[in-house]
């Protein structure tokens, strides 16, 4: 269930920093509310779920957990913080 934690979150990864990019993009130059909800939402699906998912205490669900806060540790290492909003040079 880890890889499939994983691959949840690189979806919802994908999909909703497309829309958080295209709405930063339409605002102009006040985009950085955008970028913000947008890193704190993903912050909650990828940490706050998976930490709610370890505390179930089953067995798939831990798997899925530890998938999802893997799965957010991963594309905030793998793009230096631009996948997941916490990359400073967005807010500059």
């Amino acid at each position: 269930m880890l890889f499939a934690g994983l691959a949840i979150y690189s979806a919802l990864n994908a999909v909703i920093g497309f829309f958080i990019f295209f709405a930063a993009m339409s605002a102009g130059d006040n985009s950085s509310p955008y970028l913000a909800a947008g890193a704190v939402l993903l912050a909650l699906v990828g940490l706050g779920a998976g930490i709610g998912l370890c505390f179930i205490r089953k067995s798939w669900s831990r798997g899925l957990g530890l998938g999802l806060m893997i799965g957010w540790a991963l594309w905030s290492i793998l793009s230096a913080g631009i996948c997941t909003g916490i990359s400073p040079s967005l807010y500059a």
